[in-house]
C-alpha cells in the first residue's frame, strides 16, 4: 500500500527552526505534486506549500520568506524547512502528494500528521 511517512515535528521556541520530511513509499511509478498543508484547533486545513516535479514552487502568503519547500525525486521525498517560527505557526502538518503507484493506479494521498508547536 501507498504510504506518505512524515518527520520533524516537534515544540520549538518562537524564532526557531524546524524541517519536516515525508517520504512516499508502495512502489511508486512516479510523483507529481507533493506539498505540505497544516491545521490549527478549530480552523480548517490550509495549504501551506507545494511543489511540482520540475521544481516549481507555491507558497502561501503568510510563510513566504520563512518557509522553503524542497523535494528530492530519487528518494520520493519532500521536505518544509521552517525558519523564524511564529506561535500562528502551531498546527498539525500534514503531507500530501498526488502519485502513480502500481498497486494502486493514480491517487491523492496524506500523511498522519505531525505535530508543530511554536511556544516559549
Amino acid at each position: 500500500q501507498v504510504q506518505l511517512v512524515e518527520s520533524g515535528g516537534g515544540l520549538v521556541q518562537p524564532g526557531g527552526s524546524l524541517r519536516l520530511s515525508c517520504a512516499a513509499s508502495g512502489r511508486i511509478v512516479s510523483v507529481n505534486v507533493m506539498g505540505w498543508y497544516r491545521q490549527a484547533p478549530g480552523k480548517p486545513r490550509e495549504l501551506v506549500a507545494s511543489i511540482g516535479r520540475s521544481g516549481d514552487t507555491t507558497i502561501e502568503e503568510t510563510v513566504k520568506g520563512r518557509f522553503t519547500i524542497s523535494r528530492d525525486n530519487a528518494k520520493n521525498t519532500v521536505y518544509l524547512q521552517m525558519n523564524s517560527l511564529i506561535p500562528e505557526d502551531t498546527a498539525v502538518y500534514y503531507c500530501n502528494a498526488d502519485l502513480s503507484s502500481v498497486i494502486t493506479g493514480y491517487g491523492h494521498y496524506w500523511g498522519q500528521g505531525t505535530q508543530v508547536t511554536v511556544s516559549s
